[in-house]
């Protein structure tokens, strides 16, 4: 059957599709009896199934996890699209492509970790480079962290979430690293690289996200601290000192003792990771609440992470490079008209080629300007 996906929903479009039961549960109707409120996704969101009346013979066939066939309605309630459910089943296993169901980072995979693996190769601290160099010659291992979400459902909770959330910190630990005086780049980075690594155990990824049992009692934190401090023993001459400041940045990556964080951040690398962690993390989960799939308004739900909605439109959106030089400063306020470095470079870059979908693009636009100068 013809997967129809979560992303292309409508409303008053009546489906025949499969899903992934994310939750469900029963609830009480305030005119009496029950209904089944029931989280389902696929790899482009999720949305909210009610199943109001005749699900009583069916509900137990299938619990979280089961990918199912749906048969519905869909509705809009409060801005946000949901399915009123119809006819649920459990699907047979030659109807279930998995791909079908699991979020998975918009980047390749193989590219972003060959261009860690290439930083890595440019540490100058040997100690470190070969530490790396060791964990990551595991197959197994390096199999994993190419595949785990970096969480569950707060930040990069998709497949390959932790390699592209952990090469943008080593990204943004050496632009801020190189920032100020007397920081240890080559340690940031190894615990930019590190500092999440126990989730490839922590994490279950196989068909649904979860815990494992380690990842439960253990947790990521310990469990990539005992991992990172049995590889240090294995190097011969590895400094005492260098192991110290490693491990603590692991501790106290979390930042806060409110966080799950045993140590707070007691040296400027373990601060500036611990900050840097915080921000990659909220950014993402700012802009993946922002595109949200059938969100309507100017303002995103209310997040767990963030307590609030979030502000969705955007300026560069709507702004275009035109509507820039239109409105520019006259000379009264100090800018020359026609003189400016700016239009020069307009003049060699037509403005068609501006990606205004793109965030940066002020600043690749700045960057091409000096190319050719």
């Amino acid at each position: 059957m013809e997967k129809i996906f979560i992303s292309d929903l409508v409303t008053n479009q009546t489906i025949s599709t499969t899903f992934l039961v994310k939750s469900k549960e029963l609830r009480s109707k305030k005119t009496g009896g029950q209904f089944a409120l029931i989280t389902l996704g696929d790899k482009t969101g999720d949305i909210v199934g009610q199943w109001w009346d005749n699900f009583e013979d069916t509900i137990d066939t299938f619990d979280r996890d089961d990918v199912v066939f749906v048969r519905g309605l869909v509705n809009s309630y409060r801005n946000h699209l949901q399915i009123s459910i119809h006819r649920m089943r459990l699907c047979l296993q030659h109807e279930i492509d998995l791909a079908h169901y699991f979020p998975t980072t918009k980047y390749d995979v193989e590219e972003m970790f060959a261009e860690l693996m290439g930083v890595i190769s440019e540490f100058k601290n040997p100690y470190l480079r070969q530490l790396l160099e060791n964990i990551f010659a595991d197959e197994a291992t390096a199999r994993k962290f190419k595949k785990a979400p970096a969480a569950k459902t707060m930040h990069h909770p998709y497949l390959g979430g932790l390699l592209e959330h952990t090469l943008s910190l080593v990204k943004l630990c050496l632009k801020v690293g190189g920032h100020y005086e007397g920081i240890d780049v080559d340690l940031l980075r190894t615990g930019a690289v590190l500092h999440d690594f126990g989730k490839i155990d922590e994490l279950s990824y196989e068909r649904g996200f979860g815990y494992t049992n380690d990842g439960q009692m253990i947790g990521h934190l310990v469990m990539e601290t005992m991992m990172v401090s049995d590889h240090v023993k294995q190097i011969t001459g590895f400094p005492e000192e260098l192991r110290r400041h490693l491990l603590h940045l692991l501790l106290a990556h979390h930042g806060k003792l409110e966080y799950g964080s045993p140590k707070l951040p007691a040296t400027p690398e373990a601060l500036m990771l611990a900050y840097l962690d915080d921000l990659d993390s909220k950014i993402e989960a700012m802009q993946r609440l922002i595109s949200e799939p059938h969100a309507a308004g100017d303002w995103s739900r209310i997040s767990p992470m963030f307590e609030r909605p979030i502000y969705r439109r955007r300026t560069i959106e709507s702004l275009k490079i035109e509507d820039l030089s239109d409105s520019a400063p006259s000379q009264a306020s100090g800018v020359a008209a026609g003189s400016s470095q700016t239009e020069k470079a307009n003049a060699q870059h037509p403005r068609s080629t501006v990606r205004h979908d793109n965030f940066n693009t002020p600043f690749e636009q700045l960057a091409d300007m000096y190319k050719d100068q």
